[in-house]
């Protein structure tokens, strides 16, 4: 995937990227709402994604936990999203839709292909790839610190059904004007950067 991306091209790339704006839980057709408290174990919020969780590492989905979801809620719905991808929207990395309204948590591997789902109330969707399930962190190497986004949306009961294998925009739209609440999580991940072309050559020079 990204990593195939060459250090001198991630670096030409560094200032295209699609933008916290763009994140689902920034789109005006969402509404207004309150917010609910989004966590992992495995790393704070603004903090580094152990390796495990991309795809340098094991590549599988960190553990999540939130409480208190506001009255009224009927389900909730998970949407991972990279701000700083250099395409014109967020990279999506992962979609879960009907999660229980309550206090609750996902384990570590926990986002992964289900088909139409696993025999619980949740059913993992697809995400950029078309693919069901977790797309690790991948960003080029060079383009510098990329932001995961992973927001939950508390939904009252009107929320729309999206059917089976939910992507991004299905999910945007049934949730539009039925959002009680969200919680929000960012997670930063980066490649070690190579040092800038010439650079070698130049010190060869100085030290010939």
């Amino acid at each position: 995937m990204l990593e195939h991306v060459p250090q001198w091209l991630g670096h030409a790339l560094r200032d295209v990227r699609a933008g916290i704006d763009k994140l689902a839980i920034a789109q005006e057709p969402l509404g207004t709402f309150e917010r609910f408290d989004l966590s992992s174990m495995a790393f704070a919020d603004g903090g580094r994604l152990p390796e495990r969780f991309t795809a340098d590492g094991a590549g599988v989905s960190p553990p999540l936990m939130w409480r208190d979801p506001p009255a009224g809620t009927a389900r909730l719905a998970l949407l991972v999203e990279d701000a700083d991808s250099p395409t014109p929207q967020p990279l999506v990395h992962a979609v879960v839709w009907g999660l229980p309204g309550t206090a609750g948590d996902l384990a570590e591997g926990a986002i992964a292909a289900d088909g139409a789902g696993d025999g619980d109330e949740k059913d993992v969707g697809h995400n950029s790839y078309r693919r069901e399930g977790w797309l690790p962190p991948d960003p080029p190497t060079g383009h510098g610190e990329h932001r995961y986004a992973f927001q939950l949306f508390a939904l009252d009961a009107d929320t729309p059904d999206v059917g089976a294998d939910p992507g991004r925009s299905a999910l945007v739209a049934a949730m539009a004007g039925h959002v009680l609440a969200a919680g929000l999580l960012i997670g930063t991940y980066s490649r070690s950067e190579a040092a800038p072309v010439g650079l070698v050559g130049e010190a060869a020079g100085a030290t010939a």
